[in-house]
């Protein structure tokens, strides 16, 4: 069983910024996929960045140029940092990864609010 927990959520007023994290209990060197995904109130969750092992990435359109996903091996975390935030990107973020051969996991996720 892995643990993936978030943090770095809050409340950012549209132009700001923030930067969440996912800290695995697991290392990640070689992890299938691992990134974020979010869901705001009455709307299905959706992808927003993920990065496989070979840090191939992929972005929402709607966050592209304004997000960025990294990972630090050494400490088993992702990263997503927000930048330009608008309100629109408000929601709950959630941390998914996929270990081989295919264990998928779900953070418990970590509310994001802009304000106008």
């Amino acid at each position: 069983q892995v643990q993936l927990v978030e943090s770095g959520g809050g409340l950012v007023q549209a132009g700001g910024s923030l930067r969440l994290s996912c800290a695995a209990s697991r290392s990640i060197f070689s992890i299938v996929t691992m990134g974020w995904y979010r869901q705001a109130p009455g709307k299905q969750r959706e992808l927003v960045a993920r990065l496989t092992s070979s840090d191939n990435t992929i972005y929402a359109d709607s966050v592209k140029g304004r997000f960025t996903i990294s990972r630090d091996n050494a400490k088993n975390t992702v990263y997503l940092q927000m930048n330009s935030l608008k309100p629109e990107d408000t929601a709950v973020y959630y941390c998914r990864a996929v270990f081989p051969p295919a264990e998928l996991y779900w953070g418990q996720g970590t509310q994001v609010t802009v304000s106008s």
